[in-house]
């Protein structure tokens, strides 16, 4: 394999264990609430700007990361109390839903934006050098977020086979109104939904901000190649999901061997299209 398509393909694992962490949480807020969330995006924004005031203010970066997450899952939970449950009482429609969505990632960019500004902001990260492999610079942030998001997915995988709310969590997305009569709490399924997905397309943000600067459009940029994973893997399939971001991620970066930066979206776009007109339910089966 030629070395620079190669970095290419090391690159792209990491921005795509980013989208991947990041698509779970998109995907189960619909598998479970039905919303097709345009928010989800600019709470990955949060994430990143909340740990790097953290960091800011010298906390270690790592519990900056957490704390990050911490303040974007209060941030989802309020959203939930306010918003999203007085719309579901109403039993407003999902062309309603997609709408306020919109609005409330309106609604936090320009937020951020009032509160930080509008320029680009770095973590204050202690310089790591690349390790060399056979030829290949392989970064160690790059290591960091692979780990980590491994980690994570690790966790979510416990967390939905062996644990009560997990199994919960499944029965919910399968057949609310089975759940509800079988004795389930909804209720609290879906706060701990929200936990869940607000808390992992945080650290995404949180990660992402290692490989880049974190500025007010990062997540607003990343909501296609996120909802492009959901349907790639198969809507409402968190383990689809990463496998959808993973494959995107590394899609979109090996492209630019032979595409400009420009066409990244593009080439996601493109490979969702086609698989779905092979397998319209994508690649897993999904609770769509």
């Amino acid at each position: 394999m030629d070395l620079q398509l190669a970095q290419f393909l090391v690159n792209g694992l990491a921005v795509g264990c980013i989208i991947a962490l990041a698509s779970v949480g998109l995907t189960l807020t619909y598998g479970i609430l039905r919303l097709s969330n345009f928010a989800h995006g600019d709470l990955m924004t949060l994430g990143a700007y909340l740990a790097w005031v953290a960091n800011s203010a010298g906390v270690n970066i790592w519990l900056a990361i957490a704390l990050g997450a911490v303040g974007t899952i209060g941030t989802a939970l309020a959203s939930e109390a306010l918003v999203w449950r007085p719309m579901r009482d109403r039993r407003a429609s999902p062309t309603t839903l997609i709408i306020i969505s919109i609005g409330l990632a309106l609604f936090i960019r320009n937020a951020i934006v009032l509160i930080w500004g509008g320029n680009n902001q770095n973590y204050d990260l202690p310089i790591a050098p690349a390790y060399d492999l056979w030829g290949l610079k392989i970064k160690f942030y790059n290591l960091v977020v692979v780990g980590l998001a491994a980690l994570a997915i690790g966790g979510l995988h416990y967390l939905l086979q062996n644990t009560k709310i997990g199994k919960a969590m499944r029965a919910v997305a399968d057949d609310v109104d089975l759940a509800r009569v079988t004795g389930i709490n909804v209720d609290r399924v879906v706060l701990w939904t929200w936990v869940i997905a607000a808390g992992l397309t945080a650290l995404g943000g949180g990660m992402y901000g290692l490989l880049t600067a974190v500025r007010p459009n990062m997540g607003w940029f990343l909501i296609l190649p996120m909802f492009a994973s959901v349907i790639l893997g198969g809507i409402g399939n968190p383990y689809g999901a990463i496998v959808g971001g993973l494959v995107l991620g590394v899609a979109q970066e090996v492209s630019t061997y032979w595409l400009p930066t420009e066409y990244k979206l593009a080439v996601a776009l493109a490979i969702v299209i086609l698989v779905l007109l092979v397998r319209p339910q994508g690649l897993f089966r999904g609770t769509a």
